[in-house]
């Protein structure tokens, strides 16, 4: 993939007080290129709890590969492209849950505790364009060219 079709990949994670914050990092750090650096903030739960939040703004065309190359091994790779419609808004912003656990192990598959929220890249910026866009994007991905 020569292109990026992202303008830039946010990863963020929630790390709960019974966590422990090392291995929510090392499950983002999961989908990162080695010297990326994590932004962390404390906040507080409903019921006072202490929430910390791990979170990466990527927009080097390098470091979104790497989050791309990273998805490429996730094994359900086509049922995520049947999915596409309903994981872009009509901000040209893809949304994708991972799984906090499988992530730690170094697996790549979709579900909780991981959020990924990419803006693509749309010309003109409209939902349509930007669907189109991540799905020859997810195809290359599937057929391995990445």
């Amino acid at each position: 993939m020569s292109a990026v079709p992202f303008h830039y990949v946010d990863l963020r994670a929630f790390c709960y007080a019974t966590e422990d914050e090392r291995r929510v990092a090392a499950a983002l750090r999961t989908f990162l290129p080695d010297d990326a650096d994590l932004e962390r903030e404390e906040t507080e739960g409903h019921n006072g709890d202490r929430i910390l939040v791990l979170s990466i703004r990527l927009e080097r065309a390098d470091e979104v590969r790497h989050v791309l190359s990273r998805l490429a091994e996730m094994d359900d790779l086509d049922g995520l492209l049947d999915e596409l419609d309903g994981r872009i808004d009509d901000n040209c912003a893809f949304f994708l849950g991972l799984d906090k656990q499988a992530a730690y192990d170094g697996d790549v598959r979709l579900g909780d505790g991981l959020m990924l929220r990419g803006k693509v890249e749309a010309y003109p910026a409209e939902r349509e364009r930007a669907i189109e866009t991540a799905e020859t994007a997810l195809e290359e991905l599937a057929a391995g060219d990445a």
